[in-house]
């Protein structure tokens, strides 16, 4: 990384310019071409320095106030199988394996789900249920009660 790089970072690290065409806005405070903002932020991605750009949406604000974690007791030879099928739902929005912590916590998959009412969640869940059939042992869902500040790592500046 040189410091063309570390002041992408910092200039993008609380969202992108929320303009028409943000990397553009980026290479000119930069000094570069809006092709070479995206050429740096593709590299980094691919070298593991930044992860993605995406969309973090405020659930709450859309009108999503029923947000549950579910946790999924899953046999490990199945796991992966099972994890890109729920993750590909189109109400998941993060799915993904843990570690178990026996004998407290047998759960090795989780799963967020969204729903406008707590019976739109509920039915999420049940759909997960469904696909699953017997491929699981047990279940949880923990409901979310509060909105927590959701950020990432910030370099100084």
């Amino acid at each position: 990384m040189d410091e063309i790089d570390h002041r992408l970072i910092r200039l993008t690290q609380a969202g992108l310019p929320l303009v028409s065409r943000p990397y553009a806005t980026l290479a000119t405070e930069l000094g570069l071409t809006e092709q070479m903002v995206i050429d740096r932020m593709q590299a980094m991605q691919r070298q593991g320095l930044i992860r993605r750009v995406a969309v973090v949406p405020n659930h709450y604000a859309l009108g999503y106030r029923h947000n549950g974690m579910t946790v999924w007791d899953i046999d490990d030879e199945q796991i992966a199988d099972i994890g890109i099928r729920i993750g590909a739902l189109p109400f998941v929005s993060h799915c993904y394996q843990r570690a178990r912590h026996l004998p407290d916590w047998p759960y090795n998959l989780f799963a967020m789900v969204h729903g406008k009412t707590r019976e739109q969640a509920d039915q999420q869940v049940a759909q997960i249920r469904a696909l699953l059939g017997n491929a699981y042992r047990h279940h949880a869902v923990l409901y979310s009660t509060r909105i927590l500040k959701k950020t990432g790592l910030r370099l100084p500046e």
